[in-house]
């Protein structure tokens, strides 16, 4: 079984981070194996309301000092359309989207940087102020 490692963020600035290996987007729930006290095995259900945002990333550590490339490499192909999501707290993220529709509850963000520890991100429209394609 394939087990994701996410950071789930919360509009309020929660945040929590673990694996997962039910998440879907047309399913309001889905559990975390939190990293912090993976010996007890239990994991959190998680409901998407009040989410911002859920985070499929390389690593737990991140760097904390760098700052995401908001521009595309002109060297690597694209794959899906250009989009800039602006977040309800004014974060800004810029990656490339295949399923952005302004109805639906959340779609996935590849970021424009390849260095960048996030992998894919699954975004909330609900936690959005503006999204774009660009």
């Amino acid at each position: 079984m394939v087990q994701n490692k996410i950071v789930v963020r919360y509009m309020d600035g929660q945040l929590l981070k673990g694996v997962t290996n039910d998440f879907f987007p047309d399913k309001e729930i889905f559990h975390l194996l939190p990293v912090e006290t993976p010996e007890e095995g239990i994991p959190i259900m998680l409901s998407d309301s009040n989410l911002k945002a859920i985070f499929f990333v390389k690593g737990y550590e991140g760097n904390p000092d760098y700052k995401d490339k908001k521009d595309f490499d002109s060297k690597k192909p694209l794959v899906g359309r250009k989009i800039r999501v602006v977040f309800k707290d004014g974060e800004v993220m810029v990656g490339t989207t295949y399923g952005y529709r302004p109805g639906r509850a959340g779609f996935f963000v590849v970021p424009a940087d390849a260095d960048s520890n996030i992998q894919r991100c699954y975004v909330l429209t609900a936690a959005t102020q503006e999204v774009s394609f660009i």
